[in-house]
């Protein structure tokens, strides 16, 4: 990801690179001046960490619910695993690095090699942790649409060759500059740390990463949108309509020819109220729209900008570069709360979890 912002334009008083002539300076470490911290700069600091810290636990949580729990070792919760993998290293290799590099001005000066390093991890667990979403949503959308095609098997199948190509396309996307030349991240003349700037590589990464699992999403949401409303529209058509006193006729609107009537009894037919698996899929769709509502509103601010400054070289504000950053960083946090906030088993684990065993 972009390694070019910092937050010099949130506040006077930023993370912009100190003045070395400036006397208000503090002798540091090694001869190296150190500008005292702002109020609001330390502010910025702080939730940021937390929001790091924060997102290694609570990920780090939903692991050790799905190892512990037998329930839980078979689909959806391996794509869930999955997505609290990338999630984990996102807050365990991205955020504390990112977080430095702010902190020191937009200057590198751990190497060539870990930066290489660095950014590969960024954009293999950035965009693992999209697909991972985009999984998700194409698995709900199966399980709604095609309950009677989409088997425990092939639903186990289909699940596994997904978190297969989704860490085999990270990995190719990730490794494409260092393995095959594909622009440089490092400048050692600069001392800058960045994903590579090469207009090419930008528009492979970023439909890789990004583009190509947002229309995924988007498609997949307006399916289960229609496949719900079809639902909704069927089980009201079904009508009841009383002919005589104790005559009830039944009549279904397709089949205008299927008559029923019943003489002399009690009929009892229920016309409100969903069933249980109408609700359930009412409560997985109502899941993937706060899901990928999410991810859009986390990561759309952030590849839009990386796309139109790398094809038109166009001068966008280092900070906002940044907030847009830390905005997606922030969908790693978001993802785990949103999965199991919608799920009970989840909710009752986490009680487990925490609870004294007699």
């Amino acid at each position: 990801m972009d390694r070019s912002a910092n937050f010099t334009c949130l506040s006077a008083t930023t993370l912009a690179e100190p003045n070395w002539t400036d006397p208000g300076l503090l002798p540091g470490p090694a001869g190296i001046g150190v500008k005292p911290l702002s109020v609001f700069k330390v502010l910025i600091l702080t939730l940021l960490a937390m929001l790091g810290v924060a997102t290694f636990l609570w990920n780090l949580l939903v692991l050790a619910t799905i190892l512990r729990v037998r329930t839980f070792h078979r689909v959806p919760h391996n794509l869930v695993a999955s997505m609290a993998i990338s999630d984990v290293m996102v807050a365990a290799l991205v955020m504390p690095l990112s977080l430095m590099y702010e902190l020191s001005g937009r200057r590198w000066r751990l190497g060539r090699l870990l930066c290489e390093i660095w950014v590969s991890c960024d954009v293999l667990c950035c965009t693992a942790s999209i697909w991972n979403v985009t999984a998700i949503a194409l698995d709900r959308y199966w399980s709604i649409t095609r309950h009677l095609e989409y088997t425990l098997k092939t639903r186990r199948r289909i699940s596994n060759l997904m978190i297969v190509v989704t860490w085999l396309l990270s990995a190719i996307i990730s490794l494409a500059p260092p393995l095959f030349g594909w622009g440089d991240t490092y400048s050692e003349g600069s001392a800058e740390c960045q994903v590579s700037r090469e207009p090419s590589y930008t528009v492979f990464s970023t439909c890789g990463a990004f583009y190509v699992p947002l229309c995924v999403v988007l498609f997949v949401y307006w399916k289960i949108y229609k496949a719900a409303r079809f639902r909704i529209g069927s089980r009201k058509s079904n009508s009841i309509s009383p002919i005589t006193p104790g005559v009830l006729e039944v009549s279904d609107s397709q089949h205008p020819q299927m008559l029923f009537t019943a003489r002399h009894a009690t009929v009892t037919f229920q016309t409100d109220g969903d069933t249980w698996r109408e609700q359930k899929e009412r409560k997985a769709a109502l899941m993937v729209g706060i899901l990928i509502g999410v991810f859009v509103l986390c990561w759309i601010p952030f590849f839009i900008t990386e796309l139109i400054s790398s094809l038109c070289s166009c001068d966008i504000p280092p900070a906002c570069k940044s907030v847009f950053l830390w905005l997606g960083y922030s969908n790693s946090f978001f993802n785990p709360l949103i999965y199991t906030a919608f799920n009970k088993n989840y909710n009752n684990a986490f009680k487990n979890l925490f609870s004294r065993q007699p």
